[in-house]
């Protein structure tokens, strides 16, 4: 089969690999159909690494993906050849300490699509996941929908740890595929108002349009200023979705006393510095936030109710053999584009 594969810092080509078989009883065959660029993959496709997570060429990437079921093991029973899945690309061992506390996402033996060291991902024609990472979709969902159900997942497990949302004033620091999947499901749970920064101009106009009461590019204008003026009182939860320090400095400004800082955003750098004085005086509370936790059923019904329209993440197509542009475009952050996917 074809697999679009890493093979150096800023190298990507197609590549003739052996088709993936089934091993196990619980194993599913998928025929992949659309997959998302998500910033880790091009993480890994600029600088080869995710902290200690480091590629070993070659190497496929991908993780957010919808296909169909080709063929199943013996032991199957969720699905079935024919049916049009979602693709849940954690993988964990159910039987560990976190696991059986209800955390398989911090699982410690966990597998992970295109995480080096743990799973090739699934820019390819064909994979193999066990059933629990298969979820059925509706004849309505479409293919794109699936795939963004996993960044989307992201934002509804995150916004389901941090506050109650209803009235809540909330801060988004980075308006990528994160920064709005974090938005959707915060406007679904009743947030007051939603103030929103990005560097690119085509996000900023992308988060007014769909329900931001304030969006503004931390570049051209003062931003803690901006916000402060509207929010005096400050804001109640920030989301930082961008992985940069200057958006963590501008959250301990911006949120007010008892505040929660929610951490999302994936940095390039190794360690997060925030100003003692302001943390302690203003008993912030800081919460990691890592991919997301038993929340992907809850986001599929979320699209196929139509309470949150998750296509407007889809800004950018492109053919698998095309997937080297796709990163290139995505990494320059050109064009405005907010989620690129790859067609099968």
């Amino acid at each position: 089969m074809n697999a679009m594969m890493l093979t150096g810092i800023w190298q990507m080509e197609m590549r003739q690999v052996p088709d993936p078989m089934i091993v196990n009883d619980n194993d599913v065959l998928i025929r992949m159909k659309v997959v998302g660029v998500c910033g880790s993959d091009v993480h890994y496709y600029k600088s080869g690494r995710i902290g200690s997570q480091v590629v070993e060429y070659p190497f496929p990437v991908g993780h957010e993906g919808a296909g169909e079921v080709v063929k199943t093991g013996a032991a199957v029973t969720r699905v079935r050849p024919g049916d049009r899945i979602a693709i849940e690309p954690a993988m964990p061992c159910w039987k560990c300490d976190q696991c059986l506390a209800g955390r398989p996402h911090t699982c410690r033996k966990l597998r992970f699509l295109g995480c080096p060291g743990q799973a090739e991902g699934c820019l390819s024609e064909y994979i193999v996941m066990p059933e629990t990472s298969c979820f059925p979709i509706p004849d309505h969902m479409s293919y794109d929908e699936a795939a963004l159900s996993e960044p989307l997942a992201i934002g509804v497990y995150a916004v389901n740890s941090s506050i109650p949302m209803e009235g809540a004033k909330v801060g988004i620091l980075g308006f990528g595929p994160i920064g709005i999947s974090v938005m959707l499901p915060a406007i679904s749970r009743g947030a007051g108002k939603i103030y929103v920064t990005d560097k690119v101009d085509e996000r900023v106009q992308i988060a007014k349009q769909h329900g931001a009461a304030w969006a503004g590019n931390p570049d051209k204008e003062d931003i803690v200023q901006g916000i402060t003026s509207l929010e005096p009182n400050l804001l109640d939860v920030i989301f930082e979705c961008c992985g940069q320090q200057e958006a963590a400095d501008q959250a301990i400004e911006l949120l007010k006393p008892g505040g929660k800082l929610m951490v999302i955003g994936i940095p390039e750098f190794d360690r997060w510095s925030f100003p003692s004085d302001q943390m302690r005086r203003k008993e912030i509370t800081i919460q990691n936030v890592r991919r997301q936790n038993e929340t992907l059923d809850e986001t599929l019904e979320m699209i196929a109710s139509s309470r949150i329209n998750v296509r407007p993440l889809a800004t950018h197509r492109f053919a698998l053999a095309d997937t080297k542009q796709a990163f290139d475009m995505v990494a320059g952050y050109r064009d405005g584009v907010m989620k690129a996917m790859i067609d099968f």
